[in-house]
C-alpha cells in the first residue's frame, strides 16, 4: 500500500501497529515460565520435515560450572573405545563475559543444557561400555542447581550388552520438576570401582511451559511434525524423545531415520553416532 498524504501516513501506521498486536504469541498458560514464542514450523510445509533445533534463549540460572557433553576417555581405566560417552544434548560456547565464566579452568567452557515440559523426563546418552568389562558401573545423579547438595535422583544404571544409545527416564515415584528450575545432571561410568574418578557427562535441565499458541500447533499436529515443533521452539528434550518414540514404532521408515540425522546434526553430534543402535 503506497500512502501520499500525511493523515493517509498516520492511518496506515494505525494499521501496522495493530496487525502487529494481533500476531505477538499468546501469554503463557501460567505465569511460571514459558517457552519462547512460537515459530512456524518448517514441518507445516508439505512433504517436508528434517526437524532442525533452533536455539531458545538461554536460561538465567544455569549452572556456574561448564557442563561436558563427551566424556574424557583417559580418566578411569575404561578400555578404549571407538566413540567415547557421548550425552544426546545441545552444547554452545560459553558467554565468556560473565566473570565467573572467565575464572572457569575450562579451556573451552561450555553450557550444556536442554529444555523439556515434562514432569519426569527421558535423558539420552551414548554409551560404549558394555557390561562385560569386569567391575563396570553406571550411575546418574540429578541435583538442583542451586544446591548441589540437593539430590533430587540418583541411581545406578545397567550397562548395555553392546554399545549404544540407553534412555535414563525419571521415574513418577520422584518429585516432579519444578517449572522454571534449574537441574543439574551426571552420567558417571566407572571401570574400576566406586574409588576411580569416572568417566562422566554433565549438563543442565529445565522444565518450561507451552504457551497457548504452541500447545494449539502441536495438538493439531501429527507426530512427526511435533517432533519438528518442539525442535523449532528449542524444546530439545520434548524432541528428541517423541522421535525415538517414533522410531522404535516403525524401525523400518527411511523417513524418520532421515529425521533423527538432521535432528542430532543440528546440534553437532558427530556423524559416527547417528548410526549407533538404540538399545535397552
Amino acid at each position: 500500500m503506497i500512502c501520499v498524504l500525511p493523515n493517509a501516513l498516520i492511518w496506515c501506521g494505525v494499521i501496522q501497529n495493530s496487525a502487529f498486536l494481533k500476531a505477538e504469541p499468546p501469554k503463557p498458560v501460567t505465569s511460571q515460565q514459558s517457552t519462547p514464542p512460537a515459530t512456524q514450523p518448517t514441518s507445516d510445509k508439505k512433504n517436508q520435515s528434517r526437524p532442525v533445533f533452533r536455539w531458545a534463549k538461554t536460561p538465567g540460572n544455569l549452572s556456574t560450572i561448564p557442563g561436558r557433553h563427551t566424556g574424557m576417555a583417559s580418566r578411569d581405566v575404561c578400555p578404549d573405545v571407538e566413540l567415547p560417552l557421548r550425552a544426546l544434548i545441545p552444547f554452545k560456547q560459553r558467554d565468556l563475559t560473565n566473570q565467573l565464566s572467565k575464572e572457569s579452568s575450562s579451556a573451552s567452557p561450555l553450557d550444556v543444557w536442554g529444555l523439556t515440559t515434562n514432569e519426569h523426563p527421558t535423558f539420552w546418552y551414548y554409551v560404549p561400555y558394555t557390561k562385560d568389562i569386569a567391575g563396570a558401573s553406571a550411575e546418574f545423579v540429578l541435583q538442583e542447581s542451586e544446591d548441589e547438595e540437593k539430590t533430587v535422583y540418583q541411581s545406578s544404571i545397567p550397562l548395555p550388552v553392546k554399545p549404544g544409545i540407553v534412555k535414563v527416564t525419571l521415574p513418577t515415584t520422584t518429585m516432579p520438576l519444578q517449572i522454571g528450575k534449574n537441574y543439574r545432571w551426571f552420567f558417571k561410568v566407572s571401570c574400576s570401582g566406586k574409588q576411580s574418578v569416572p568417566i562422566y557427562v554433565e549438563g543442565d535441565i529445565q522444565r518450561v511451559n507451552l504457551n497457548t499458541n504452541l500447545a494449539k500447533q502441536i495438538a493439531s499436529a501429527k507426530p512427526r511434525e511435533q517432533v519438528s515443533i518442539y525442535a523449532d521452539n528449542g524444546i530439545w528434550f520434548d524432541a528428541v524423545n517423541l522421535l525415538v518414540q517414533l522410531r522404535q514404532a516403525n524401525p523400518n521408515d527411511v523417513a524418520l531415520v532421515s529425521d533423527w540425522d538432521s535432528l542430532l546434526e543440528s546440534v553437532q553430534i558427530e556423524k559416527n553416532y547417528l548410526k549407533a543402535p538404540l538399545v535397552d
